[in-house]
């Protein structure tokens, strides 16, 4: 029996070397320059196409990026948050994704018709590279850093409503269950308070924030981690009886600026999420949210190196999956 216990925990242990080197491998074949010979003028159509929606609205910056978190933290940078479902049952069609934004992926599809327009870049760049592409250039175009991309992911033929299942943080998750679940793809918790900054731009829902600002018994309850005033004002924004759905700005200050306000924000308990205040509450990430308040670049550059780690999760190189010629369908 000890016999066959050991022999279990040397198979276990040698599947999960190989997964490791597997991945390893898979993030070893991204480069920045991955199309210099089928696609060279990729970077430019892509960039203009989201120029031009960023034009058209803003909600594009917020929405691309959070579409991009979306399908790397589920089945990783597989572009499968993409796929359409005629029954419902798409990763897109989970309850945590229906507020997806639609202009995420109408950005999408809209640089992928750009690429696809160039006769010799047809059907050559997948549309997770240029989910990934775009993201980089909605943060830029919103203030953001400018930083390279890794390309050479490849779609994935998969998409499954299950799979959203306890990969997306939620709001009121405290420090420990942020830390794990992006522990669990190789972030560190600098990496989690980077990427947190993301919600310097975009939206969410009064929904998200009721328990924060309401509690029926008794019903004058606010949550004692959040700014008195800032509460109120979110009281004027979702009354009690108002539509669930009504959007609010993630950062009161500057929503329409990715910069480090956010940090700031926090500083001064206006963090709209529990998720998020708890950067400030919890002693073990508080100098690190003090530090990116007081250093924007600094902030901006922690970012770039996160969305570079993130852009690596669960990536499908060579010969392991497709490159869509529709982002919305397996080929």
């Amino acid at each position: 029996m000890e016999h066959q216990r050991k022999n279990s925990m040397v198979v276990a242990s040698g599947m999960l070397v190989c997964l490791v080197l597997l991945v390893s491998s898979a993030h070893a074949q991204l480069r920045t320059d991955f199309y210099k010979n089928t696609c060279p003028n990729v970077e430019s159509l892509v960039r203009s196409a989201v120029q031009q929606k960023f034009r058209q609205t803003f909600v594009t910056a917020p929405a691309t990026l959070r579409l991009f978190f979306h399908d790397c933290f589920v089945r990783g940078c597989d572009a499968s948050v993409l796929l359409a479902s005629p029954n419902g049952k798409a990763e897109k069609d989970h309850p945590d994704n229906l507020s997806l934004a639609g202009d995420g992926f109408d950005t999408v599809i809209k640089a992928k018709a750009a690429v696809d327009s160039n006769p010799q870049c047809r059907n050559k760049v997948s549309c997770a590279d240029i989910l990934a592409l775009a993201t980089r250039d909605v943060v830029s175009l919103a203030g953001g850093a400018f930083y390279p991309v890794e390309l050479g992911r490849r779609d994935g033929r998969i998409s499954s409503l299950t799979s959203v299942q306890r990969n997306l943080p939620g709001a009121g998750f405290n420090l420990d269950q942020l830390n794990s679940m992006f522990g669990r793809h190789g972030l560190t918790q600098t990496d989690m308070i980077a990427l947190s900054g993301a919600h310097t731009i975009g939206f969410s829902h009064c929904k998200h924030v009721a328990k924060r600002i309401y509690r029926f018994q008794p019903r004058s309850w606010i949550d004692p981690t959040l700014n008195l005033r800032y509460a109120f004002q979110l009281r004027q924004m979702c009354p009690l009886k108002v539509d669930p759905r009504i959007a609010i700005n993630m950062d009161p200050t500057t929503p329409n600026t990715f910069d480090n306000a956010y940090f700031k924000n926090l500083q001064q308990g206006k963090g709209l999420f529990v998720s998020d205040q708890v950067l400030f509450t919890d002693r073990r990430s508080r100098n690190t949210v003090n530090f990116f308040a007081s250093n924007n670049a600094a902030f901006q550059q922690a970012f770039a190196a996160a969305m570079t780690k993130l852009g690596r999760i669960g990536v499908l190189t060579g010969n392991l999956s497709e490159i869509r010629r529709d982002c919305t369908r397996p080929n």
